[in-house]
């Protein structure tokens, strides 16, 4: 076998065999490049940043993003998101996916009379919000999407005030092609 056909041969070997499932070494490289950034952005009552399974996950609560209750953000918290800015627009091949999640408690009536008639309607306003001040920040459009997760996969206990904080939340997931 000559040397240029094993350099042919051998992507064809991996791909036939599903190894080029991996993450490429410059891929991660970037994830932990944007990792090492963002924690260096963000103090421990902003956000949480943490390395996943190939993927870069940003948790704020929603006390730091929107008022109780609501899903608009103040100018400090369009200052808080839009820090990431500058990493995520350096991550073109990339996706930004924001989730937002709430606790189990009912939604108010106030909320109701905007429209909003559970916490599947907040979570995904709050999500949108998000992801359009990222966007008006300079991400671009076509790499980030937001989705409402209400109640699902709640991270602590709804029984107790401290666990219902955690519960609502806003996690920003950067992960790469494919992944």
């Amino acid at each position: 076998m000559t040397k240029r056909f094993a350099r042919r041969a051998l992507p064809m070997l991996l791909a036939a065999t599903g190894l080029t499932a991996c993450v490429p070494a410059s891929q991660y490289e970037n994830l932990q490049s944007a990792y090492r950034d963002l924690q260096s952005k963000y103090s421990a009552d902003e956000a949480t940043i943490q390395m996943l399974d190939n993927r870069l996950k940003v948790t704020m609560s929603d006390r730091v993003l929107f008022p109780s209750g609501g899903y608009e953000i103040n100018e400090t918290a369009r200052r808080t998101l839009t820090k990431m800015v500058p990493t995520l627009q350096g991550l073109q091949n990339s996706r930004v996916i924001v989730e937002g999640y709430t606790d189990n408690a009912a939604v108010g009536p106030e909320l109701r009379r905007q429209g909003i008639a559970s916490n599947i309607d907040l979570a995904s306003r709050r999500a949108d919000t998000v992801a359009d001040t990222l966007v008006r920040g300079g991400v671009p459009r076509a790499i980030v999407s937001a989705d409402g997760r209400g109640d699902a996969n709640p991270i602590a206990s709804n029984t107790t005030p401290a666990g219902r904080a955690q519960n609502r939340r806003i996690e920003v997931t950067i992960a790469g092609p494919g992944n």
